[in-house]
């Protein structure tokens, strides 16, 4: 474990001493590349006053909420359309159409439809996690083996016994997947959304710093997007393992701390 860890922290390290390095020698402005102090102090008074937290409890509400509302679609639409021989005729091409449409090229239209209040984030954020979960669930069920499905109506299964015993497990590692991959991507979508429209957040922190030239303050929210987003990949990682105890994650990148 402790080998492990010194692997993980090894560059983090490095890249800390040559920004130090960088900014002792002033190669740079400090206006364009802030020396690490000021930006730990910088992080230290945004925690200290409660500003941090607050940005990023708003932040974070609305990631789950989204994400939430995209679990609670996309895998029962999946499941139907993977179960559906007219699926691929009529919808496939409005799907890839809508997926191939980045959340973010929306933003305007979206706003002017859904305002700039919180529903415009849940969308942004919905449409993100929608698709590769749906795909993920969609794959899954019809990369069933249909010799197994044959099996159970053999043995007078019905087609919400064969979904639940014979499909869904089937599936499970697809839509495990899909789970972990829409949870990044909606973290991701919430901080565009906030950069452009949003009043708090932790986007709005960075905007708003950028606005009061502050590139101290907009590094301290830089870096908790990036170990907000692996704190939230790596605790959806454990809740899975604990949950699903059989599943086995395959991706050695996922298993740091292990």
């Amino acid at each position: 474990m402790f080998r492990s860890i010194r692997h993980v922290l090894l560059l983090p390290l490095l890249g800390l001493a040559a920004w130090y390095l960088i900014t002792k020698l002033q190669i740079f402005s400090p206006y364009l590349l802030p020396p690490p102090a000021a930006v730990w102090d910088a992080f230290r008074d945004s925690v200290a006053d409660g500003t941090l937290w607050t940005h990023l409890a708003i932040s974070l509400q609305r990631v789950f909420l989204g994400f939430f509302l995209s679990a609670v679609t996309a895998i029962p639409l999946g499941i139907l359309c993977g179960r559906s021989r007219l699926f691929y005729t009529y919808g496939w091409f409005l799907l890839e159409f809508f997926r191939h449409v980045p959340p973010l090229a929306a933003i305007p239209l979206i706003i002017l439809w859904a305002g700039i209040g919180e529903l415009s984030k849940l969308v942004i954020i919905f449409w993100a996690c929608f698709f590769p979960l749906f795909l993920n669930t969609l794959s899954g069920i019809r990369g069933c083996d249909p010799k197994l499905e044959e099996v159970g109506r053999s043995l007078g299964f019905s087609e919400g016994q064969i979904i639940r015993s014979i499909q869904l497990p089937a599936a499970l590692d697809a839509i495990v997947t899909g789970l972990q991959l829409s949870l990044g991507y909606s973290w991701r979508a919430l901080i565009g959304a906030e950069l452009v429209a949003a009043s708090a957040g932790i986007g709005y922190l960075i905007l708003d710093a950028e606005e009061m030239s502050r590139p101290d303050l907009v590094l301290v929210g830089i870096f908790c997007i990036g170990v907000i987003g692996t704190l939230l990949d790596w605790g959806f990682l454990w809740l899975v393992r604990r949950c699903l105890p059989w599943y086995t994650v395959k991706e050695a990148a996922h298993d740091p701390i292990d």
